[in-house]
């Protein structure tokens, strides 16, 4: 029989299931967030970090209220992370190592802050803010993993999906090749005309032109690497329907993103269309890295039709 403190002691498979997805969503959030902030020109809105001025909270300008609301939506990142470490911990017979990627996700959270302060005292160095957006895409993989094994742990797991030369290729080479996506695409914004505050913020010193031409060949080549992993779940699809669907989206939000990445180029860059590009940048990332988990764990849900 199972006691009451002992149900207070645990939490449920699919309590875990949405805690996860919660804490991932606000992760991308965050994400988002922060874009808005640099292309806003708000990145330096609330001066004296951690305070907005004088006081903790804004009184009064476009910037500083920006710059405030980016904080709240980090730390409604930061409180979901922490919460899904500890619901981790208390979920029975879920792998140690779920709980070690929970508890990787929140400290990595945490170390947002002392980086977010160094980026607003080094006055939006360009690389400052880079290794802030790229820590946040590593903190966002970490919690897309959680999210999948909460899933499997919810639904049951299935057998690794396809040939292990074929899940070798999607993560030493695919998921590097995602992140090189990222990297020239942070680089290339970081040459752009959108310098997060006011124009005498220090910018890298490249040609956009430069930096976009490399951008784009890395994108050709990730996407070649998508359709060849594509035909192998073509043919999988009887067995595991559900990483097809999985691909699939992958495959229709890097097509959204080649149309936006090439308007806007071809448009001197409006900031809305740069924030619609940097949100489509953290969906493949996502999408990427849930292909790549799942083709090792996939959850027994992606074998149904």
């Amino acid at each position: 029989m199972v006691t009451a403190a002992a149900r207070v002691r645990t939490l449920s498979p699919g309590g875990f299931l949405r805690l996860s997805l919660a804490s991932s969503v606000a992760l991308f959030l965050v994400i988002t967030s922060g874009a808005f902030v640099r292309l806003t020109g708000s990145g330096l809105g609330c001066d004296n970090w951690p305070q907005c001025g004088d006081k903790p909270y804004p009184e009064q300008g476009f910037h500083a209220f920006v710059e405030f609301g980016n904080r709240m939506v980090a730390l409604m990142g930061l409180a979901l992370t922490l919460v899904t470490w500890l619901g981790s911990r208390r979920v029975v017979g879920l792998p140690r190592g779920v709980r070690l990627a929970a508890l990787s996700a929140f400290l990595l959270t945490v170390a947002q802050i002392p980086l977010g302060a160094i980026t607003i005292a080094l006055d939006l160095h360009p690389l400052a803010v880079m290794a802030h957006f790229l820590l946040a895409l590593a903190v966002l993989a970490l919690t897309v993993a959680v999210v999948i094994e909460a899933w499997s742990h919810f639904a049951g797991l299935a057998a690794p999906a396809g040939p292990g030369w074929l899940r070798r290729f999607v993560t030493w080479i695919g998921i590097p090749a995602c992140a090189a996506l990222v990297v020239t695409g942070a680089v290339a914004t970081a040459s752009g005309p959108h310098p997060g505050a006011d124009e005498d913020v220090k910018r890298l010193g490249l040609e956009i032109v430069d930096t976009v031409y490399v951008h784009v060949r890395v994108a050709a080549a990730f996407g070649i690497g998508v359709l060849f992993i594509g035909w192998f779940l073509v043919r999988m699809r009887d067995r595991y329907p559900g990483l097809l669907w999985l691909w699939g989206a992958l495959l229709g939000v890097l097509v959204a993103q080649a149309v936006v990445g090439e308007v806007q180029y071809r448009t001197a860059l409006p900031w809305g269309l740069v924030l619609v590009h940097v949100f489509l940048a953290a969906a493949i990332w996502a999408l990427s890295v849930a292909v790549a988990y799942a083709l090792w764990r996939p959850p027994v849900a992606l074998t149904r039709q």
